[in-house]
C-alpha cells in the first residue's frame, strides 16, 4: 500500500511538472505571438492621473495640420447617413462628434481608445453636446471591442503608429469591418533627411511599412488621396473585400 501511495505521488508530481512546464511554454509562445513593436508607446495614455483637458489644448488648435485640415479630411472620407464608423484612437473626441453630425441619427460612431480618461471625457463631451447616435469604447492594446461586421469605415487618425501590437490589432480591425467597408489610415510621413527628429523617434515606421502591414491583415490598398493642409501627413484609404 505504501508502495502505491508513493507511485501515485510521483505520478502525481511528474504531471504537474509536465503540466507547469507546457504552460509555460504556452505563454512563452504566447508573448513571442504577440511581441510589443514599441515597448509603452502608449504608457502615458494609460496613466490614471491624464488630463484630457490638456491634449484638448494640443490636439484642438488651428496650427495642428490634422485639426486645420478637419473640413477637407471629412469631406474625402464621403460619410453617408446611416453609415457605422469606428474612430480608433478617439483621443479627445473632435472627429467623432464630427463624425456623428454627418452619419444621422440611423449612424453610429464607435469613439475607440485605450485610454479610461479619454474615455470619460468623450463620453461628458457626447453628453454636453446632446449626442445620442455615438458612444465611447475602451479597447486593449490588442483588440478594439467591436462585434464582427459592425462598422462600414474604420478611422485612424495620427494614431497607428501607437499600434503597440499591430497583428492582434488589425486582426480586430478586419473581423469588426463589414464586407467592401473601408479603413483610413492618416499617420505622419516619415522619411531620412526630411522629417522631423521627433516623427523618427516616435514613428516607428514609414507609409510603406504600415501599408505592408494592413495588406497582410486581408485589407486591398485603394488609393492615396492628397489633403492641402497636409505638410508632413498623409491619407490612405483600404478596403475590406466583398
Amino acid at each position: 500500500m505504501f508502495r502505491i501511495i508513493i507511485v501515485v505521488l510521483v505520478v502525481i508530481g511528474l504531471l504537474g511538472l509536465t503540466s507547469l512546464s507546457f504552460a509555460r511554454q504556452t505563454d512563452t509562445q504566447d508573448k513571442e505571438k504577440e511581441k510589443s513593436v514599441k515597448p509603452d508607446i502608449n504608457k502615458d495614455f494609460l496613466d490614471p492621473n491624464l488630463d484630457p483637458q490638456r491634449f484638448v489644448e494640443r490636439f484642438e488648435l488651428e496650427s495642428r495640420e490634422i485639426f486645420n485640415g478637419r473640413t477637407e479630411i471629412l469631406r474625402a472620407l464621403n460619410i453617408q447617413p446611416g453609415m457605422h464608423i469606428a474612430d480608433v484612437g478617439a483621443g479627445t473626441g473632435f472627429f467623432t462628434k464630427m463624425f456623428a453630425a454627418s452619419t444621422g441619427d440611423n449612424g453610429w460612431v464607435y469613439a475607440i481608445d485605450v485610454a479610461p480618461r479619454f474615455i470619460e471625457h468623450i463620453r461628458k463631451e457626447l453628453d454636453n453636446a446632446n449626442i445620442d447616435n455615438a458612444g465611447p469604447v475602451l479597447s486593449s492594446q490588442r483588440v478594439v471591442n467591436l462585434a464582427p461586421q459592425s462598422v462600414d469605415l474604420i478611422f485612424i487618425c495620427d494614431t497607428y503608429h501607437h499600434f503597440e501590437f499591430p497583428q492582434s490589432t488589425l486582426k480586430s480591425l478586419f473581423q469588426a469591418t463589414r464586407p467592401g467597408g473601408s479603413m483610413v489610415v492618416i499617420d505622419f510621413e516619415r522619411v531620412e533627411g526630411k522629417s522631423r527628429d521627433w516623427v523618427m523617434g516616435h514613428v516607428r515606421g514609414g507609409k510603406e511599412v504600415f501599408r505592408k502591414e494592413i495588406e497582410d491583415a486581408g485589407f486591398t490598398f485603394v488609393e492615396e488621396v492628397r489633403i492641402n493642409a497636409f505638410s508632413e501627413n498623409y491619407f490612405i484609404r483600404f478596403k475590406k473585400p466583398e
